[in-house]
């Protein structure tokens, strides 16, 4: 069956498939004026992604309900409901653990009777221990996390948050339906992950570095501390300084009601996707398997630091600092240079990585990481994709030392080197507003976050037919 969102457009009807995919890749790909928070697609904040209508549009036009559609960095999972939606196949893969929980949670059918049942369960159990049993909280909370992991809870939480987050982690983890654990795993990350922090003591998750705020008063009223600061910070900073913090509870409940209007319910026919962990660089799936292909891959150089946001949720989970710091070492973009094994580039990218290697050595070896990453994952598209089927990609620049790495290009370069043909690059600029990004909406050339992320590029490739 399928559900589809928009209405069909015939333009594209007369047209072969490498007409197609130029057309819609020199159309507007802004969609600023579309609402992009239908089905489950606000489900939970995640940096950069982007409208369900830009991987729809390739979806619809260049896919068939038989179709398979992956996507090999699945992120917030967006191709992947989006091409649920439209009655395709779905593959998502990730190797960030919130990313596989967020694909998983948004493309689950669910019985709504239950999930109601149950909500309303955790959130009277956790108010109730809350109110009467602090102490055997505050015992679960000191067993729950090794030296370093408390260390980091004890920095980004108050003590009351701390026993706010454990009741309510403590209730989920006792629902035996996994796909019903998922999604209230979801709600509560979605507490802690947002632009302004949640209920953390972060200002902003979206910043490659959080921030703590300088003074923090409890969802009372009461000073937690930096009391004594408050009336040395400027009035026009102290949106940036000063945090009252929200009841962890009373979040819970309004994500609860948000999530619960929009989750997809266990009558709506749709083909559940494939959704796991995977790496880009070494996709589990046969030669010549696939038949359309949309991602987002990360920026080079860390630009966005998925994983320093979403260890703020993850600890919860029981994963460890230590565990997470390692992880993030295997992610597309990291600064990790020590041991890597670097790929021969073509002769323009090659060039790009010389001129920030001029200017910074260690800039230059992460970036040449990063475009050696991505040749193994375009090298893994063409391996599996069908001939005569595309592969989209939506990058963005970073710039480095003042020197553009001029992603778009270089990708569509090292495309063309590995058999690609590479028939057109789209250009979408970003609607700030909607979108969980560090950057303002004007360009400050004295900061290197305001340099980037403006606009987006969306690169077309095509396999060729045998």
């Amino acid at each position: 069956m399928q559900i589809s969102l928009l209405p069909e457009i015939h333009l594209y009807e007369d047209m072969s498939y490498r007409e197609k995919l130029i057309a819609i890749l020199n159309s507007d790909l802004n969609f600023h004026s579309q609402n992009g928070n239908y089905a489950a697609h606000n489900f939970h904040a995640f940096p950069a992604k982007f409208p369900p209508q830009l991987p729809g549009e390739f979806i619809r036009h260049l896919t068939t309900t038989e179709d398979i559609v992956l996507d090999p960095m699945s992120g917030s999972g967006t191709s992947i409901l989006e091409a649920c939606l439209e009655g395709r196949k779905a593959i998502g893969l990730d190797i960030d653990p919130l990313a596989i929980l967020l694909a998983k949670v948004k493309t689950t059918p669910l019985d709504k009777r239950e999930v109601n049942r149950i909500g309303q369960l955790i959130l009277k159990n956790a108010v109730e221990a809350v109110t009467n049993s602090s102490d055997e909280l505050q015992n679960l909370l000191d067993g729950r996390f090794d030296r370093r992991t408390k260390e980091f809870v004890a920095y980004w939480f108050a003590p009351e948050t701390q026993l706010e987050l454990m009741a309510l982690i403590s209730e989920i983890e006792k629902i035996d339906n996994p796909d019903i654990r998922d999604f209230f795993e979801l709600i509560f990350s979605s507490l802690i992950i947002t632009k302004s922090g949640g209920v953390s003591l972060a200002l902003d998750l979206a910043h490659t570095r959080p921030h703590k705020v300088k003074v923090a008063i409890s969802s009372s009223g009461a000073y937690l501390f930096g009391e004594e600061l408050e009336s040395e910070i400027p009035l026009k900073k102290r949106r940036f300084s000063i945090k009252k913090l929200r009841s962890a509870l009373s979040e819970f409940k309004k994500g609860f009601q948000v999530n619960y209007k929009n989750l997809l319910m266990s009558a709506q026919t749709i083909e559940i996707p494939h959704v796991s962990f995977g790496n880009a660089q070494h996709i589990p799936l046969a030669d010549d398997s696939i038949d359309l292909i949309i991602t987002s891959p990360p920026y080079a150089s860390n630009a966005i630091d998925y994983m320093r946001a979403h260890k703020f949720s993850l600890v919860w989970f029981g994963k460890s600092i230590g565990e997470l710091s390692e992880r993030r070492k295997e992610y597309i973009g990291a600064e990790t240079t020590q041991n890597f094994r670097f790929e021969d580039l073509p002769l323009e990218t090659d060039r790009i990585v010389e001129e920030v290697s001029a200017l910074d050595r260690k800039k230059g070896l992460v970036l040449h990481r990063y475009y050696s990453e991505m040749t193994l994952v375009l090298k893994e598209m063409y391996r599996i994709l069908k001939p005569g089927k595309a592969a989209v990609l939506v990058v963005g620049t970073s710039i480095l030392r003042g020197r553009d790495s001029e992603t778009q290009n270089c990708l569509a370069e090292i495309g063309a080197s590995l058999g690609f043909d590479v028939p057109g690059i789209g250009v979408r600029s970003l609607d700030r507003n909607r979108r969980m990004m560090p950057a303002g909406k004007k360009i400050n050339y004295e900061s290197q976050i305001q340099q980037r992320m403006h606009q987006e590029y969306v690169i077309g490739f095509l396999k060729p037919k045998e």
